[in-house]
């Protein structure tokens, strides 16, 4: 059962980090041919900056933030401090990373929560991007996706820290 939950976890984590990185590469694109379209403007030879450039690469870099939580989560490299871990005992260590994880699984569900929430308001209310007027919610629900599997990861690395902490792996 563990070792599934690993795999799924790891599944997870390393899908969305992919489709994050994804999403960069085709943000480059298309800022790059934005700029390029710029530079064609005093040519007056009809190809311009892409429309709305702002408003994709605002949404772009939202949900590839969030795609990329689960791996970092998964391979516990968010920003701590360890500066005296040397010097507390291994057992206290470990329940200090099961409270860290069981802090990021409660932040990770209060966030997807929230991110939810807002999401559903700005379905109700219509609102859009300025000048693409792409709807505002599509941003929300690429950076869901990231989300929920922040929690699902955040989760598997409850259970991962707890047994840690009882002795059944390193």
């Amino acid at each position: 059962m563990y070792a599934q939950s690993q795999h799924i976890a790891q599944v997870i984590a390393r899908t969305l980090a992919l489709a994050g990185g994804g999403a960069l590469i085709v943000l480059i694109v298309l800022t790059c041919l934005s700029i390029i379209g710029r530079v064609f403007v005093p040519l007056d030879i009809g190809i311009g900056p892409i429309r709305g450039i702002y408003d994709i690469t605002e949404i772009g870099i939202s949900a590839a933030v969030f795609a990329f939580l689960p791996l970092a989560q998964l391979r516990e490299t968010h920003a701590r401090v360890d500066l005296f871990q040397w010097a507390i005992p291994r057992r206290i260590n470990q329940g200090l990373d099961l409270l860290f994880n069981l802090a990021m699984a409660f932040v990770a569900t209060v966030g997807s929560q929230r991110l939810y929430l807002g999401m559903q308001d700005k379905i109700t209310y219509g609102e859009t991007t300025l000048i693409a007027q792409i709807p505002v919610w599509q941003g929300y629900a690429l950076a869901l996706i990231g989300a929920l599997g922040f929690v699902l990861v955040a989760i598997f690395c409850v259970i991962r820290a707890a047994r840690r902490l009882a002795g059944f792996e390193e």
